[in-house]
């Protein structure tokens, strides 16, 4: 079996292109593996978008009208022990925003504020947490 030098230097070529080929790869595989694909990152993002959506509507409209739901429940019992005191959320017959009452043995006395922004900040960090435990 005679082999021309011209036959070896092609064969020897085309390993050495493989072999760099194939490190090449390597190196590739390696540096995605250590990034968060952009598929979990979006999903994650849509994920947030979507729980900050449902805990706005738990805010706004649940928590408001009293609902009897498990997680406003859950989210005004947290609140409560957070502050130590019993909050009514109602909106004015007359329109905008809502309106906080401190529930007391003289009676409901209105939040204003200082104080009511950071119940309903305290209320929007802990609606978030409820709403995230709870989706899948």
């Amino acid at each position: 079996m005679n082999t021309t030098s011209a036959n070896v230097r092609t064969m020897l070529r085309t390993y050495g292109k493989q072999l760099s080929n194939a490190k090449r790869l390597a190196r590739f595989r390696q540096a995605i593996g250590s990034i968060e694909p952009m598929d979990d990152v979006a999903r994650q993002a849509k994920r947030r978008e979507l729980i900050q959506r449902i805990a706005h509507e738990v805010i706004e409209n649940l928590i408001v009208n009293a609902s009897p739901s498990p997680v406003v429940e859950n989210v005004l019992d947290q609140l409560e022990r957070d502050t130590g005191e019993r909050f009514v959320f109602e909106y004015p017959i007359e329109g905008g925003d809502v309106q906080i009452l401190r529930e007391t043995q003289s009676g409901p006395q209105e939040v204003t504020g200082p104080e009511r922004d950071g119940i309903l900040r305290r209320l929007w960090e802990i609606t978030l947490s409820k709403v995230d435990g709870t989706m899948l």
